[in-house]
């Protein structure tokens, strides 16, 4: 049976020389660790835009970025001696390369423009001072500066992107990807920048084509911009549910907007971080949003979160890659801890807050469908009553069909008048429980956010009036929350009971995932697993949380293990004591079915007012509706 790949005899083979590549080779192959598709040569020349103190920042596409790629922007302008040098590699303006870490600017290395000049046809026009000038290159064949006609700033024009290297084309998605990856791009450094203005234009058919993004200049300080320009590129729903997040902790701060745990995705597409400006996609910091949330979202759902961390230079490396979106911190447990602290100190102080879309679905859920097509639809003043058969005196008719049919006389009807008290719906009966206590209208203090209770129904909702409407609560999941956090308050006071091994139980591994492990002794001890070294690449748990009964240690440690290397960080006993802790409160909690008095259900409100995370269930669903007296009047038609 031959081989598909036979052996070479290494006596047969011929030893090439070593030689030098040329420059255009040396910037194809650049290339293509700076600019993997359109959207990548977006990213350079937008940020080469904002390094020049640009204000407007206009970018326009052909087929997805594939033919045609135009940056215009109004900032300083680079001078037509320098335009030769601003194609060469490595030359740069933003540092003189005497402190790699000192890194104020976007870009910084002096490779995108020459790798755009190799891979495709490139020209630059651009003013600086009184004149403008123009330089062209393709294919890494520069031609001679020419002078050229500019109000200010630059003009950076990128066609046939991939010409010169005709195989990346087949790893190019459809023009409709593109474009989509050139958008996320120009959104995610339109939130980094909110005094800038952005425009992205589709010029596909030619001529002046359609904006498909836009984000004119905010105004206001940093958190009122950010908010607005959040507002403009997530929507009015993110900007509606999220929390201002503002923490510091060893010359790291974080700032930016978190939205509450009901606002959550079903993927993480609504997660956005930054590092001094710079968009990142970092496995720690993810990590990090996740830890955070990890108590208040089930695993198939994902916070929305927008994050900025902002440190001296020196305390972060941003030439981990050549498309800089990979940062590292020189000590990266306190850039995970401010973000884990950060974002549980604002959940905490948003109380029983939930989103305002569980509103919005409520109020959906309960819209009538929509009517045939065939069908007009009937307004209320519109609808027929029978025996008026006269066909005369049309207008009074009118006024007394109105009439009856808003105020309808049942004693003239021929149909029976509707009985109001307990309906019998299939076997089961539906009760409404009134609550005497504080019925009259003026009853509902303004201080109460949650209202007083009016009612219970099904023996599991209560029904209770705000100033300006009113709140349903689901009875079993907002005791159950109440519970957990009352669980998680003992054991963070008396902290966690751990069991003794009667025999401690050694766990084979790397001594790289040993020594890892070992590092987190001291961390681990305090949630109850106890673990000491035992010789070359072993560890022995001697003692485990008690609240987990029996334990399968050696899978623990591994998934501590896996966690770490994937997240820098584990949280796997943390979350599993919770997870029981979880159990516990769902067990000890008022169940669905038990009729609850007056007392009972306002003292329930009242703790869910006082209490942090109230607002979600342990599984990340929201324990109360609140719908406002204008929201149910719409129901109605009264408005």
């Amino acid at each position: 049976m031959s081989s598909a790949h036979p052996k070479i005899d290494p006596a047969e083979s011929i030893r090439t020389p070593i030689r030098q590549l040329d420059e255009a080779a040396i910037n194809r192959i650049a290339a293509g660790e700076v600019v993997e598709r359109p959207a990548s040569a977006v990213k350079e020349l937008v940020e080469n835009a904002l390094d020049a103190g640009a204000t407007r920042i206009e970018v326009a596409v052909a087929d997805g970025g594939k033919t045609l790629i135009r940056v215009t922007d109004d900032g300083h302008g680079i001078p037509a001696d320098e335009l030769p040098l601003a194609l060469s590699r490595h030359a740069t303006s933003k540092i003189d390369g005497t402190d790699l870490l000192n890194i104020h600017s976007f870009g910084f290395r002096g490779e995108a423009l020459p790798s755009l000049g190799a891979v495709g046809r490139l020209t630059i026009t651009s003013r600086s001072g009184n004149e403008a000038a123009t330089i062209a290159v393709s294919g890494s064949r520069i031609d001679p500066v020419k002078p050229a006609a500019l109000n200010r700033g630059t003009v950076v024009e990128l066609r046939d992107i991939f010409f010169a290297t005709p195989a990346r084309l087949k790893f190019m998605r459809s023009d409709r990807a593109e474009s989509q990856a050139v958008g996320d791009v120009i959104k995610r450094l339109a939130m980094a920048e909110p005094y800038v203005g952005f425009t992205l234009r589709d010029v596909s058919g030619g001529g002046e084509g359609r904006v498909t993004f836009r984000a004119d200049p905010e105004t206001g300080d940093l958190f009122d911009a950010l908010h607005g320009r959040l507002g403009r590129i997530l929507g009015a729903e993110f900007a509606e549910n999220a929390l201002r997040i503002g923490a510091d902790r060893n010359g790291l701060s974080l700032s930016g907007y978190a939205a509450l745990p009901t606002y959550s995705r079903g993927s993480s597409v609504a997660q956005y971080l930054f590092v001094n400006g710079r968009p990142v996609r970092d496995k720690m910091l993810l990590g990090a949003l996740r830890a955070a949330y990890s108590d208040y979202l089930s695993r198939d759902r994902h916070p929305a979160a927008v994050l900025f961390i902002e440190c001296d230079p020196h305390l972060v490396d941003v030439n981990v890659h050549p498309a800089k979106s990979e940062v590292r911190f020189r000590e990266p447990g306190i850039a995970r801890g401010l973000i884990v602290s950060g974002l549980r100190h604002a959940l905490a102080e948003a109380g029983h807050r939930a989103s305002t879309t569980v509103a919005g679905a409520t109020l959906g859920a309960m819209r009538p469908e929509a009517p045939e097509a065939s069908a007009p639809r009937v307004y209320q003043m519109d609808r027929p009553r029978g025996g008026y058969a006269a066909p005369h005196h049309a207008s009074s008719r009118a006024l007394t069909e109105a009439r009856d049919w808003q105020a309808p006389d049942w004693q003239a009807s021929s149909a029976p008048a509707p009985q109001y008290g307990f309906a019998e719906t299939g076997a089961r009966q539906a009760r409404v429980e009134p609550v005497i206590e504080n019925d009259t209208p003026d009853a509902t203090p303004a201080h109460l956010p949650l209202g007083a209770a009016r009612g219970q129904v099904h023996q599991n909702y209560i029904i209770a009036q705000t100033d300006d409407g009113m709140v349903i609560v689901d009875q079993h999941a907002a005791h159950e929350r109440l519970v957990y956090e009352k669980l998680k308050r003992q054991m963070a006071e008396n902290g966690v009971a751990a069991q003794a091994l009667l025999i401690p139980e050694v766990v084979e591994m790397s001594d790289g995932d040993a020594s890892a492990l070992l590092d987190l002794a001291d961390d681990l001890q305090r949630l109850g697993l106890t673990i000491e070294p035992f010789g070359a690449g072993a560890v022995a748990v001697r003692e485990t949380p008690a609240i987990l009964g029996q334990v399968d240690a050696a899978a623990m440690l591994r998934d501590i293990v896996d966690e770490l290397a994937d997240m820098g960080d584990s949280q796997t006993v943390k979350d599993r004591i919770e997870a029981v802790l979880s159990r516990v409160a769902c067990h000890g909690s008022v169940r669905s079915g038990r009729r609850m008095t007056g007392d009972e259900m306002n003292a329930l409100l009242r703790e869910m007012e006082a209490t942090p995370h109230s607002g979600q269930c342990n599984h990340g669903r929201p324990t109360y509706v609140e719908l406002k007296l204008s929201d149910i009047e719409r129901l109605f038609g009264r408005t």
